[in-house]
């Protein structure tokens, strides 16, 4: 059973979103928060799966919600907005969330991220999440320095290459004619050696390092 929490500021959408969830087999909601500390609260008391984020909500914002909640849990966090590319979803991958989705989105994509996103993987498919992460990578400024690669063997710079151009596993081994055990090596290696938890951010890492230039192939 995938255990999910609900952080919303707008009650008629907590209750949707409840609905839909619970009526799903092999899902259920184990809580609800109007705002951002009360999402924190309950993480640590339920220990949720999958935590549904508002970007946007009083007393504390879903950035610093998340970060709180990723520091604290295991939950992973997807991010909720109403706008396909907004600046506040790229400082809350970086705090952490495994990606986002629009509000106005059909049900069954709802379901599907969550079991996806609950399943480890990340929500990198979608255009909007890759124009989001390629829009907010291209200042000068970014919100902290970018992590070292000394560290880091050339195939896993291959890999995590690929990773930032939003490749599954699957093509990552047929392109670099490797299995995809062993892109999930590399890739466990690269979350050990770069210290993050999530493929989302050696996303942001790709192109924070300029492995990865926006707008032009790697």
């Amino acid at each position: 059973m995938i255990s999910v929490l609900i952080a919303d500021d707008q009650a008629l959408l907590r209750g949707s979103f409840r609905v839909l969830v619970d009526a799903e087999p092999g899902l259920t909601v184990v809580g609800e928060a109007e705002n951002g500390v009360e999402a924190v609260a309950l993480a640590r008391a339920h220990r949720p799966d999958v935590v549904l984020m508002d970007v946007r909500m009083p007393v504390m914002d879903g950035i610093e919600a998340t970060r709180l909640i990723r520091g604290a849990t295991d939950a992973r966090v997807v991010m909720l907005t109403m706008f396909d590319v907004d600046s506040s979803v790229y400082a809350a991958l970086r705090a952490g969330a495994s990606g986002f989705l629009l509000k106005d989105m059909p049900p069954a994509d709802l379901l599907r991220a969550i079991r996806v996103v609950a399943d480890g993987e990340s929500l990198l498919a979608p255009t909007v999440t890759r124009r989001l992460i390629t829009e907010f990578c291209r200042g000068p400024e970014n919100p902290r320095p970018a992590p070292e690669l000394d560290g880091v063997t050339a195939r896993e710079r291959e890999v995590l290459v690929e990773v930032a151009r939003g490749l599954p596993n699957a093509e990552i081994a047929r392109k670099l004619h490797i299995s995809q055990a062993t892109v999930k090596t590399h890739l466990s290696h690269l979350f050990d050696k770069l210290d993050v938890r999530d493929r989302v951010q050696l996303v942001i890492i790709g192109y924070e390092t300029g492995l990865v230039t926006p707008g032009r192939r790697p």
